[in-house]
């Protein structure tokens, strides 16, 4: 049986770190119907955001869950009636064997179970911060534009982490989007469910994946996240209220 997810440990309780597109693993008795090699692309999994994950764990000690199913079976960033749950089409490309998925079965076996782990561990840590990791591709496959963010801030209401991230990773010379490539007000499931809902800032982050595909990228970015890590904690210890 597979596990709902990879859980790192870390000394350091006041951040817990998330990665719901961290694999592109497809269980066993699942078959999607599409070329082996679709798993590699961001289709399949959020490409570097796992390992920058790992890495962004070991070097700030602090706890880190990354899911261990592909999107492609179960998207665990989105609710349980979302249309986009069980992709029948990605970025233009067919997933045939999602077509008659059994919705509740995948929902029982994986869904449920990862955020459950993530409700439990919420509950028993209850960190000051948490953040979401994420890649996103440069330009999509199939329509849409360039985009020229290096990192992209997502978030729904509670901008407490989110516009001090921002404004820190401008200072720093990236070229930051402001809920973009994506908007938090329409694709926040995870933190609205874990993070917002407790009282708990939060935001999702999204590196552009040619960033983040080799060494040099991901040690790059593992420090300059780990400096945004730690310039949260410090505007967050001075008690802002949430913004609206």
């Amino acid at each position: 049986m597979t596990a709902p997810a990879e859980i790192l440990e870390g000394s350091q309780q006041d951040v817990l770190l998330l990665c719901d597109h961290a694999s592109n693993a497809v269980p066993p008795g699942i078959a999607l119907g599409i070329a082996p090699e679709l798993l590699d692309l961001h289709i399949g999994v959020d490409i570097g955001a796992g390992p920058l994950t790992r890495s962004l764990s070991a070097a700030l000690d602090v706890p880190a869950i990354l899911a261990t199913v592909s999107r492609l079976v179960i998207d665990l960033h989105r609710e349980p009636d979302h249309i986009s749950l069980i992709p029948h089409v990605s970025d233009g490309h067919p997933i045939p064997g999602n077509e008659q998925a059994d919705r509740g079965d995948r929902i029982a076996r994986f869904h449920a179970p990862y955020h459950r782990l993530l409700a439990a561990r919420v509950r028993a840590q209850r960190p000051r911060l948490i953040l979401s990791i994420h890649s996103f591709t440069p330009r999509l496959e199939h329509g849409g534009s360039d985009r020229p963010w290096e990192a992209g801030i997502l978030y729904n209401r509670d901008a407490r982490a989110a516009l001090p991230a921002i404004r820190w990773l401008e200072a720093q010379g990236c070229v930051t989007g402001d809920n973009e490539p994506y908007s938090g007000r329409l694709l926040n499931a995870t933190l609205n469910r874990h993070a917002e809902a407790n009282g708990i800032a939060s935001i999702a982050i999204e590196i552009r994946n040619d960033l983040i595909d080799d060494d040099a990228g991901l040690a790059r970015w593992t420090v300059l996240l780990a400096g945004l890590a730690n310039s949260l904690r410090n505007s967050l210890a001075c008690g802002s209220s949430p913004a609206q």
